[in-house]
């Protein structure tokens, strides 16, 4: 299937597939797509499954399973409310990560991101919180159950600032200490401003470090680490064009995505931007990510 392109920046697997099914006007669903929503509340869940090749060209995106956590609203979250954030996230991971390790392999935490820049800390700042058990299974096995999955942790920091690539530390660490499974967790593009910040994509195909902003580095995935990666990410940007697409469309002004991509990049206004919140949201987001890690490991 060929299918129109896509002009909008996003790693939403969910939003790649309402993109393309509008583009082509499709009422059924994509072949070699699977989809379901189920809602909780204030908390709506979409799960993605690619199946096959043609559904890998349409989404632009690798087979696996793609999940979707949105919340209406994350700032003033109650207690309550955060608590159920956590417990559905966490029952969410849980499931994608035993259809591919058992319950005592170990499992390496990766913060992808830079810690210097607040949208693109969440990644750094979940590691800060992760409950890492595989020194003391190592040096004070005693002091430990003996069922306890083992769980390091690393932030490779960015390329600009080590002169590194991401994936090449993280290959020299998986390497090295053997774990079954890599947890990587990102900050990702959007073209929805009401999923800034407020929902949570987990998928087993790998991440693409900056693949959402245009500065697209090696991969993250079984094919570059020879062991299955799941990546968390929360959309903390958008493009400037999402934001003028959607003005334009409450003043009821009729404009192609296309044209107004093209006009933007030839101006130099192609710009990525994030809310004005952007601290409080990523604490936010950081403790329920957390939580719910350690919850399911």
């Amino acid at each position: 299937m060929g299918g129109k392109n896509m002009f909008f920046r996003t790693d939403m697997a969910v939003e790649r597939r309402d993109l393309y099914k509008k583009a082509n006007k499709l009422e059924e669903e994509i072949a070699g797509i699977e989809s379901e929503e189920e809602k909780q509340d204030d908390i709506t869940i979409t799960r993605v499954k690619i199946t096959n090749h043609e559904g890998e060209i349409a989404l632009d995106k690798k087979m696996g399973n793609y999940v979707t956590i949105d919340v209406k609203k994350i700032q003033n979250i109650s207690i309550e409310k955060e608590d159920k954030m956590i417990q559905t996230f966490s029952k969410e991971l849980s499931k994608i990560i035993d259809k591919h390790v058992k319950k005592t392999d170990e499992i390496l935490v990766v913060g992808l991101g830079n810690l210097y820049a607040t949208p693109d800390a969440l990644g750094s700042k979940v590691v800060e919180n992760i409950e890492i058990t595989r020194h003391i299974k190592m040096y004070l096995p005693e002091a430990i159950d003996k069922n306890t999955r083992s769980v390091s942790a690393i932030t490779p920091g960015v390329l600009g600032t080590t002169g590194i690539e991401t994936a090449e530390v993280v290959k020299g660490i998986v390497d090295n200490i053997k774990p079954k499974l890599v947890i990587a967790i990102d900050s990702l593009c959007s073209k929805n401003i009401d999923r800034i910040n407020k929902s949570i994509q987990i998928s087993d195909t790998g991440i693409i470090p900056g693949g959402g902003v245009g500065n697209r580095r090696a991969e993250l995935s079984v094919d570059t680490l020879q062991i299955p990666v799941i990546a968390i990410g929360v959309p903390t940007v958008l493009d400037a064009a999402t934001i003028v697409i959607d003005a334009l469309n409450v003043c009821e002004v009729d404009v192609s995505e296309e044209e107004m991509i093209t006009k933007m990049k030839l101006n130099n206004f192609n710009f990525i931007v994030t809310p004005k919140e952007i601290d409080e949201l990523i604490e936010h987001m950081t403790a329920i990510i957390s939580e719910g890690i350690n919850l399911a490991l």
